[in-house]
């Protein structure tokens, strides 16, 4: 598959994922890169913050994993150009008691994305899922269909505690359910500078996992949390802004190391 599907993933809430995933791929979307977001989130902030409704009873990712709904139809287009989502409602919460008895319920998502994979590569660059924040079924189901895995990293006290513990599911995930899983990179958010605790935080993430931190750090910026509550990516709603800004720059990393990994293969 020519695109690449990448889990944002941190099984902390509040780090900065959701923001990521929206713009991120919007930053990229602006670059003519066509993206889809899959909100694997119950909550659907990421379908909101693109500007659709997570109460949407039909158009959900809900409704493709049931199998009530093809891929296709649950695609929406987004407030942004060349950005899609497939958006999330709140009955996803349901889904792991509903497939308790399927001993292949990790591979559900995967299978479908198998199915629909010319049609994905065809249409799309990028494919973003947004985890919820556990290490849930939909989190594994998001690291079984994954190429890469993409992890926001609060520069605060206990991010790197919590990290440990990722990688350790990221490493049985490969073992056992996908082997080919790669982490792509860690993104440091929430960053102050005025803070020393946040620039302790970026020396030890560099220490202990050397090139995979990206260079770009999201600062703190109080547009970033304003702009989901008008239904669309902070690098719309305030592009001058530093936190537009700091994506922008990350979606030129992003793509630079994307050739990188294309040439030495």
């Amino acid at each position: 598959m020519k695109n690449k599907i990448i889990a944002v993933i941190n099984q902390k809430g509040g780090v900065g994922k959701t923001t990521t995933v929206i713009n991120l791929s919007a930053s990229l979307a602006q670059k003519e890169k066509k993206c889809l977001v899959i909100d694997l989130d119950p909550q659907g902030n990421a379908t909101t913050g693109l500007g659709k409704s997570n109460n949407d009873e039909r158009n959900n990712i809900y409704n493709i994993l049931i199998r009530n709904l093809n891929i296709e139809q649950g695609i929406q287009n987004s407030s942004v150009k060349n950005l899609d989502i497939i958006g999330s409602n709140v009955n996803l919460s349901g889904l792991e008691v509903e497939t308790a008895n399927d001993k292949d319920r990790a591979f559900l998502l995967k299978k479908i994305i198998e199915e629909k994979k010319e049609f994905l590569s065809n249409n799309y660059d990028y494919i973003f899922i947004d985890c919820p924040p556990s290490l849930s079924l939909l989190t594994i189901m998001a690291l079984v269909s994954s190429d890469e895995i993409l992890v926001p990293l609060q520069t605060e006290f206990f991010a790197l505690e919590g990290i440990t513990q990722l990688v350790k599911t990221i490493d049985r995930i490969k073992i056992n359910l996908n082997p080919t899983l790669n982490l792509r990179g860690i993104l440091l958010t929430m960053f102050d500078k005025r803070n020393k605790l946040s620039s302790q935080v970026d020396k030890e993430a560099r220490n202990y996992f050397k090139d995979k931190v990206y260079q770009t750090v999201i600062p703190r910026n109080v547009r970033l949390s304003e702009a989901p509550s008008h239904g669309m990516p902070c690098v719309l709603y305030d592009k001058t802004c530093v936190g537009s800004k700091s994506y922008f720059t990350l979606s030129d990393e992003f793509l630079k190391q994307r050739r990188e990994i294309e040439s030495a293969a």
